[in-house]
């Protein structure tokens, strides 16, 4: 029987459940080398560290820095749980904490107004194989948005693709965003586009 988003829990990232994140992201090996970490940085790693650093040394930094964050209270997330084991993840966060946005060509060019508002961002997602396309990525959509209007609301931004498959399995797919009541407000890239919605508190 295909699960409901209703029929998830959901919890916030923070230090207590570190170790559901963790979890999480060991499952496939791909995955737990990136420890969501790409967005909080202004850019790529320099060359000359990248090949200083063996695959493990990288993805032993990530999640050090990861986990620096959650405790700091710099790392903001939704992880999703089907029967308490951790099968999904929807991160988010106000602008400052993820920077690698602004620093891109085609978002500068965009030249967008915050129109006062505090700004708020969704930049991925990842849902377990077996539970992808049964509505986890939505239940942490929603809790992420409900989030965001308990921490006093404002303009929040995403950028979903066109299309299934990549790099829709890591920005999640239009047609999710706007039964959420998101607006496109001009194309991302090839793929995506960027959306918005205000989320009053």
């Amino acid at each position: 029987m295909t699960p409901e988003p209703s029929s998830y829990s959901t919890r916030e990232l923070s230090s207590r459940t570190w170790g559901d994140f963790e979890k999480l992201f060991r499952k496939k090996s791909k995955w737990g080398g990136c420890w969501c970490m790409i967005f909080h940085r202004l850019g790529p790693l320099p060359k000359s560290e990248r090949r200083r650093l063996t695959k493990e040394q990288r993805v032993g930094r990530d999640r050090r820095d990861k986990k620096e964050l959650i405790d700091k209270g710099s790392s903001h997330g939704i992880l999703v749980y089907s029967d308490e084991e951790p099968v999904g993840w929807c991160q988010y966060g106000p602008k400052w904490e993820l920077p690698r946005i602004d620093s891109g060509r085609i978002y500068k060019e965009l030249s967008l107004d915050n129109e006062g508002k505090k700004l708020w961002r969704i930049t991925c997602f990842w849902v377990d194989r077996k539970y992808r396309g049964r509505g986890a990525a939505t239940a942490a959509l929603k809790a992420a948005l409900n989030s965001i209007k308990k921490k006093g609301g404002g303009l929040v931004e995403a950028y979903p693709a066109t299309h299934k498959g990549f790099p829709a399995d890591w920005f999640g797919n239009l047609s999710m965003f706007k039964k959420e009541g998101f607006e496109v407000v001009a194309p991302f890239g090839k793929s995506n586009v960027l959306v918005r919605q205000t989320i009053m508190p």
